[in-house]
């Protein structure tokens, strides 16, 4: 029986963890975090994964909860391969790596559904990706559907199937190296447990260990000056580990190295994410209002497009504003818009009766400039042109500078309200070369026997920017190739 061991406790892990064993591997999964602490990124997640339908037929393959009522007040679209292609190659300035971007896209259905053959139950981000107008909800931004339970529901439900499987999970333990070499292959890996290195044996190896995000020196070496102050939106285990094991075993390096995904977050939230606040400290409505700086000013498009293909860069413009913060500001006209995020007890806030009242509670910002910036702002709205929430309505600013180009409205009817965010870095770009069956590729070019990458470690899949939902998906399709290929890796040769 063929042996695999893969290294990393998330949904990528966890979902290669699940197709080896359910190849018919022996399965070792290897998870760095205590056990109430597992389940990497992917715990702190809302779920979502963004996956081909081209009708609402194939949402009810996936969703077994809705009811007529729902679908008759629920206008979902469609969102086909080509639109997944184009949202990929748009989003990171065509770089991403074409065999990868299309076998994420054609795989991405079947994936959600075999995923429901293990216990994971979708249903419509309602309120994250729908606003209801009219009675009727609309679906926006090409993602639709999220994990019952969030993240912390994923993680949770793919460990208890692993385990129904048979799959061994240690928790802290921590991969050190590969045993590799170039005549025989993947070994296995040498971990640390317990404070003790010990040697645990494989035919085969999946990396699904996460980026570098929660390593600040690697931060401020790879993404630059100032990213060693970026707060970490999950799990503080990320710290390159695995991409350095795989590099030191002669791995090709690939992907966007200075690149990574970064949001609008708390300002005063911890260093590293908490698994009981989750994703509440992320601030994604920004669309609706406007963002500042210290000096009082704007200095982005609020309404460039969706939020779920502009909130992953906004975090690096927050970073580069002096105090590395922000204020994100709304009137009554879209409070009912705001996420349940800004409903949370830990939220960083201040609201006041009129702008300059509330220019007084906002902590460091120049009051007289933002009053001039709203006043600005107020003047140069298209107020002839219909605001509406789920599409690109096309309600701009005329006159001034940065323009919002979509969803301006004027802010006027009080009490006003604030939110003071930072950067909140989710995860990296930079990772591993592999081709589209998730098989790690040399410095030369060739085949690593034996070793597979997947998740947070594949690299070039994401530049510049990242369209919404679609890392979760990536993690479930490449695990679940990796998996797969692991579990043949010394036998008859499955593929996936």
């Amino acid at each position: 029986m063929t042996r695999v061991v893969v290294v990393g406790g998330g949904n990528a892990g966890l979902c290669a963890a699940i197709a080896a064993r359910e190849a018919g591997a022996d399965v070792c999964l290897l998870e760095r975090a205590p056990e109430a602490l597992r389940g990497g990124n992917s715990a702190f997640t809302a779920g979502l994964m963004r996956t081909v339908y081209d009708d609402v037929g194939d949402v009810l393959r996936l969703v077994d909860s809705l009811t007529d009522e729902d679908l008759a007040r629920t206008d979902f679209g469609s969102y086909t391969a080509r639109d997944f292609l184009d949202t990929l190659a748009r989003i990171t300035e065509y770089r991403c790596d074409p065999e990868l971007a299309s076998q994420l896209v054609r795989s991405s259905t079947e994936t959600l559904e075999w995923m429901t053959s293990h216990g994971v139950r979708f249903a419509p981000a309602y309120g994250r990706q729908a606003f209801l107008q009219g009675g009727r909800f609309r679906f926006w931004g090409g993602a639709i559907l999220e994990v019952v339970g969030g993240g912390r529901g994923l993680v949770d439900g793919l460990y208890a199937e692993a385990g129904r499987l048979g799959v061994e999970v240690r928790y802290e333990s921590r991969a050190r190296s590969l045993r590799y070499d170039e005549s025989t292959g993947v070994r296995g890996v040498r971990v640390s447990a317990a404070g003790a290195p010990a040697d645990i044996p494989g035919d085969a190896v999946v990396l699904a260990a996460g980026g570098f995000q929660a390593n600040a020196e690697w931060r401020a070496r790879y993404l630059g000056p100032g990213w060693d102050l970026a707060k970490v939106r999950g799990t503080r285990y990320d710290t390159g580990d695995g991409i350095e094991m795989a590099l030191r075993a002669g791995a090709s390096p690939a992907g966007h190295w200075s690149g990574c995904h970064a949001v609008a977050w708390d300002r005063n939230a911890p260093e590293f994410g908490d698994l009981r606040v989750g994703d509440g400290f992320q601030k994604h409505s920004y669309p609706f209002g406007i963002v500042v700086n210290a000096g009082g000013h704007r200095f982005l498009d609020e309404g460039a497009d969706f939020r779920n293909y502009t909130y992953a860069r906004y975090g690096r413009e927050i970073l580069s504003q002096p105090g590395q913060a922000a204020w994100q500001v709304f009137d009554q006209q879209t409070a009912r818009l705001l996420r349940d995020e800004y409903r949370i007890r830990e939220v960083s806030k201040v609201t006041a009766p009129t702008v300059e009242k509330l220019a007084e509670a906002m902590d460091g910002v120049d009051a007289r400039a933002f009053a001039l910036t709203v006043r600005r702002f107020n003047e140069s709205v298209r107020r002839e042109v219909p605001f509406d929430p789920n599409v690109l309505d096309g309600r701009c600013t005329v006159g001034i500078t940065p323009r919002k180009s979509n969803w301006a409205l004027a802010l006027e009817r009080g009490p006003f309200e604030a939110y003071n965010v930072t950067c909140g870095i989710t995860f990296t770009f930079g990772g591993i070369r592999a081709d589209a069956q998730a098989r790690v590729i040399d410095g030369d070019g060739r085949v690593m026997p034996g070793l597979y990458v997947c998740g947070e470690m594949l690299g070039g899949l994401f530049y510049v920017n990242y369209p919404g939902g679609s890392g979760l998906t990536a993690g479930s399709v490449f695990g679940r190739i990796a998996g797969r290929n692991a579990a043949a890796a010394r036998g008859a040769g499955i593929r996936y």
